[in-house]
């Protein structure tokens, strides 16, 4: 479960949070910004123009430094999720965050859901009026490596008319969405769900791909989402019968009085080198 720390982290991200403030703007005339730097990484934000309904394809590209991660929409023990901000005058709302698969990492006690390697995140954005668009929007996430840093920069963007080719950010766009986990197939997909009484175990039924490592005695990475701020890991007791896999997932402490009724969670799970992503509701 993910828990905002107190600890060494935690502490780090309090006292430098004022200095992430300070991050200066970095413009563009283009359809890409400057890179923004900072000690841990760097990131940068690459859009294209409107289409005709004012939709507009975009993207935050983060690149960590080797050694260090950056954090996935829930972090983990200690992390820093991704915040992306558009300034109202833009003319501009943001939509939706779309995360490519995470990785798993443990440290002691410390769990993390984050990327160790140059990650794309894809931004479905809409432009309320017709013409020119000029995007002011601000990136706040935080880069790890033995402590974390917030990463805050500003970035300002005009976008072209859509009639010109841009290939460079076609190309980067296109990556960035065929890294996404793809939603449920008839044969990767979570066939039944239950919470138990008490709210402790949630209990998946999943149809999983032929060939994955879940054949063998290997089990499927699977996180779950519920509260904003949970994210829950920990498998109990799973076991595989050909292509279905049964397992209860440990559920820590849900914020007080919640209510489950009419929720919508999220699951994701990694088997191999597939990924699938799908909600769970609950009545």
């Amino acid at each position: 479960m993910m828990i905002i720390s107190s600890g060494p982290r935690g502490l780090l991200i309090a006292l430098v949070s004022v200095v992430a403030a300070l991050v200066p703007f970095y413009s563009a005339h283009a359809e890409m910004s400057a890179w923004a730097d900072n000690e841990g990484g760097r990131m940068r934000l690459v859009a294209l123009a409107p289409d005709a309904g004012g939709k507009i394809r975009a993207a935050l590209q983060i690149e960590p430094k080797p050694g260090w991660i950056t954090y996935w929409r829930e972090p983990g023990g200690n992390g820093i999720p991704p915040q992306i901000t558009i300034a109202a005058e833009s003319g501009v709302s943001l939509d939706a965050i779309a995360y490519p698969v995470p990785k798993h990492f443990f440290n002691g006690t410390v769990e993390d859901i984050a990327y160790d390697a140059p990650v794309t995140l894809p931004l479905s954005l809409t432009a309320a009026g017709k013409g020119p668009v000029a995007i002011d929007a601000s990136a706040f996430i935080g880069i790890c490596k033995d402590i974390c840093i917030p990463f805050q920069a500003n970035f300002q963007l005009k976008l072209g008319p859509a009639i010109q080719s841009h290939p460079q950010e076609e190309s980067i766009l296109q990556a960035a969405d065929a890294k996404l986990p793809k939603p449920p197939s008839p044969d990767f997909d979570v066939t039944a769900h239950a919470m138990s009484p008490d709210r402790k175990t949630l209990s998946l039924t999943l149809a999983l791909p032929s060939g994955g490592p879940g054949e063998g005695n290997g089990a499927p990475d699977i996180i779950v989402t519920g509260p904003s701020g949970h994210a829950f890991t920990k498998q109990i007791g799973g076991k595989r019968d050909g292509a279905t896999f049964k397992v209860d997932v440990s559920i820590g402490k849900l914020p007080e009085n919640y209510d489950l009724s009419g929720k919508r969670w999220s699951v994701l799970v990694i088997d191999g080198e597939r990924a699938m992503e799908t909600t769970l509701a609950f009545q």
